[in-house]
């Protein structure tokens, strides 16, 4: 167990719902000579435990829909949580409202993934890299702010000359430079960045992907990293959260993860990846279909395409436990040595 000294940002059974019902007229039905009232709701995060440690780089994998995004911006306080707590260096901070979160929005920023919607296309660079220094800086003079925003974009490679120009006229690398620039304006502790490469060239990710890094040993920041690349993690992350239908599976350092996974799911997503060597594992190939967020499984959310499935797993939900190898991991087969 992390240490609360050395932990950033502690989350603790986060949930997350998303409600389908409509009012309370669409849900109401008369049917059989009675009324009847059906809810609804998309189940996006199902309890999630995940500490950030100061410092480090934690990435967040899993396929598109295993709610890795809204965790992201549930902790960042974009949407509110239906359950659980958010800590912040040991402060709760997802029930603060008005000036008391003002504080905390300083040191938390985020890095979005679309890079052609996250700048306001009104402003003109040096008006969107000015507007964060001026809310949480009220008393700080012209020639303060305009000297840190021509230190920040120098330090993400861009030219203070483009200040007068509009995000239209960059290409999407640049744009991305520009919304880490906005981020790092405020000389933030931790950042979320919800997939910010995803929208880019390649020839042009592996650039962004470094100045992040740069950007961190220079910063001392403590990034959490929402991804689907696995390449990305095994290059940026310090360590991984693998995430299936909103709930967390596995828990490990990179290199353990990525020699020894322990979790079926785990093991299957890393057998996609493509491999040069001749003696690498057989792609194992998942049966069945992801089931739907708005009615979870019983049991392991896992179990309908795990093939070390037994009773226990359909009726059970498994915890994140600790392994020899450090590695926690939510799997009954790998608990009762099964796997």
């Amino acid at each position: 167990m992390t240490s609360p000294s050395s932990t950033l940002v502690d989350i603790r059974g986060l949930e997350k719902k998303f409600d389908l019902s409509g009012s309370l007229l669409e849900q109401i039905s008369f049917k059989g000579g009675r009324f009847q009232r059906k809810q609804e709701a998309v189940h996006a995060i199902n309890g999630v435990d995940l500490q950030v440690q100061k410092g480090e780089a934690l990435c967040v994998v899993g396929e598109s829909g295993c709610g890795k995004s809204t965790v992201a911006r549930t902790v960042m306080g974009l949407l509110s949580p239906s359950a659980g707590e958010i800590h912040y260096d040991g402060q709760r901070i997802d029930n603060l409202d008005g000036k008391e979160v003002l504080p905390y929005r300083r040191k938390m920023q985020m890095i979005f993934q679309n890079p052609y919607a996250s700048l306001n296309p009104r402003m003109t660079i040096q008006q969107t890299l000015e507007e964060p220094i001026r809310f949480h800086q009220p008393n700080a003079k012209d020639i303060e702010v305009r000297d840190k925003v021509h230190e920040v974009m120098h330090s993400v490679g861009i030219d203070p000359d483009w200040g007068s120009r509009f995000g239209h006229e960059f290409s999407g690398g640049q744009r991305q430079r520009i919304a880490i620039a906005r981020a790092l304006a405020v000389d933030p502790e931790f950042i979320v960045a919800d997939e910010p490469i995803s929208a880019l060239d390649v020839s042009i990710q592996a650039q962004v992907l470094n100045l992040l890094m740069d950007a961190q040993e220079s910063r001392n920041l403590t990034y959490l990293f929402i991804t689907h690349d696995l390449a990305v993690v095994e290059h940026f992350g310090t360590r991984v959260a693998v995430m299936y239908l909103g709930r967390v599976c596995e828990l490990a350092d990179t290199r353990t993860l990525f020699s020894t996974p322990r979790h079926p799911y785990t093991q299957a997503l890393l057998s996609a990846i493509p491999k040069l060597a001749d003696d690498r594992p057989s792609h194992i190939r998942l049966q069945g279909e992801v089931p739907t967020p708005v009615q979870l499984p019983s049991g392991c959310v896992f179990h309908g395409r795990c093939p070390y499935a037994n009773e226990r797993c359909r009726q059970e939900i498994p915890q994140l436990i600790a392994t020899d190898g450090g590695t926690r991991v939510a799997c009954h087969a790998v608990e009762e040595g099964r796997l």
